[in-house]
């Protein structure tokens, strides 16, 4: 399933969009997918353009701009020393993909002063008519849109490469082959070096046997590309709390904890997710209670887990604990979209997974390299004294579930790593810099 937060605003806004999306055709398939951008001196730092949300949103603190966005993670210097992400190409896979992705994309550039960029779509799979009467494709395109344009205000000189599905994903193993189809293109076709997901299948609904081969078929191809083929794989945890959906069908939350597949997987880099907070000369964060996270039935503890305290030893016991890190995820307090014709606030950690896609972009570019796999580094950076100024620890929120007759206790955001929010989210202009050293 796309992940998305489990808030009646955010159905209304899809149902509101599926209502009034015009008659599509069908994702743009294309044999060049090289993405076009323009020179990122473009990029404006500063000024009005940059600095206010449109509309309706234009007095919300909490509506941030890509130029903001930037600025509350400390990105915007490093995007004034020409750090953008250029060079870099990231990858994102979904369902349908969204037939006014170039147009939205354009006029979203043309308003906070982005350098515009031409967004090759690829459909190697085949494509699915768009119809704008089906809740889930409308529910894609949302999808689609949202995660470029976060990776774009984060990474603006970075390419952005759409792989579509014809099938529509949800929960087991359907759509998941072809979502691993599309990934294995795109590494033999070199298309990228970075993977945004925004799609999950809770634990629960893959413990059969055909979802535990498909998990080990992704597994084993997840850590080749990241070990030895220098590709980063980033995950969203989720957006139901400490559950997930316990049925294919998606109509009952399981009553014990569980996560989500493949933010479990130890070669993935799991993303949770925050509510952003900004008063007049600062930014907060607190867990956003939906974040998903908690520990894998699936996966034993990796190695760059088994140096956390005893204190986390206790909530892991030997298995793999999720996220590793985490990024704004409240759609209230979002970055502002321009979708369908429409400025709106998304979120989930459907938000906060193309954040770091962009991060890492960008951390690519300054070591002149692909990172490839970063958890160690990442895992090593918090052990250190460096911890402080490379992440905003997040210690306040829970992920504690009340939703009818469901009632679970979650996780407690804590100094250091939480089941909720990982290790925090970045302070980039110092976590990138460290990040490139602590993986030499």
């Amino acid at each position: 399933m796309r992940l998305r937060p489990n808030l009646p605003v955010l159905i209304a806004l899809l149902l509101l969009l599926a209502a009034c999306s015009p008659l599509g055709g069908k994702p743009v398939a294309t044999s060049t997918p090289t993405p076009t951008v323009r020179p990122t001196h473009q990029v404006t730092p500063t000024g009005t353009l940059a600095d206010s949300c449109p509309g309706e949103l234009s007095h919300d603190a909490n509506c941030y701009t890509p130029h903001a966005l930037r600025v509350a993670y400390s990105l915007e210097a490093l995007t004034e020393q020409g750090f953008t992400g250029k060079g870099q190409t990231v990858i994102d896979i979904v369902s349908y993909g969204s037939p006014t992705l170039q147009r939205d994309m354009d006029v979203f550039d043309r308003q906070f002063g982005l350098p515009p960029i031409t967004i090759p779509v690829i459909a190697p799979l085949g494509t699915a008519r768009f119809d704008p009467n089906n809740t889930d494709m409308s529910g894609w395109a949302v999808e689609t849109e949202l995660d470029v344009q976060i990776i774009h205000a984060i990474a603006p000189g970075a390419g952005i490469v759409v792989m579509t599905s014809p099938v529509d994903e949800t929960e087991g193993t359907i759509g998941l082959p072809e979502f691993l189809k599309l990934e294995q293109y795109a590494v033999s076709h070199h298309l990228g070096q970075i993977f945004s997901q925004s799609y999950a299948a809770s634990e629960v609904t893959l413990a059969d046997s055909a979802g535990q081969q498909l998990v080990k078929t992704y597994t084993d191809f997840y850590q080749q590309i990241t070990t030895q083929q220098g590709i980063t794989v980033l995950a969203g945890s989720g957006d139901n709390g400490a559950t997930d959906w316990a049925d294919i069908g998606m109509t009952r939350f399981s009553t014990t904890p569980t996560v989500n597949f493949p933010a479990d997987v130890p070669w993935v880099t799991a993303v949770g997710g925050t509510t952003l907070s900004h008063t007049s000369d600062s930014y907060s964060e607190n867990a956003w209670s939906d974040s998903g996270g908690g520990t894998s039935a699936f996966f034993t503890e990796p190695d760059f887990q088994r140096a956390m305290p005893s204190s986390i030893q206790s909530l892991l016991r030997g298995q793999r604990g999720l996220p590793d890190v985490a990024g704004d995820a409240n759609p209230f307090t979002a970055m502002i979209n321009y979708i369908d014709g429409r400025w709106t606030q998304i979120g989930g950690t459907s938000a906060s997974t193309p954040l770091w896609a962009g991060i890492i972009a960008v951390a690519n570019q300054m070591a002149g390299h692909p990172l490839g796999f970063i958890n160690p580094g990442i895992y090593k950076l918090a052990a250190s004294q460096t911890f402080q100024r490379d992440f905003r620890d997040i210690t306040s929120g829970s992920n504690r579930v009340d939703r009818g007759n469901i009632h679970l206790q979650g996780f407690q955001a804590q100094p250091g790593w939480d089941a909720v929010t990982g290790w925090g989210a970045p302070r980039a202009s110092q976590f990138i810099p460290d990040l490139i050293a602590a993986m030499k």
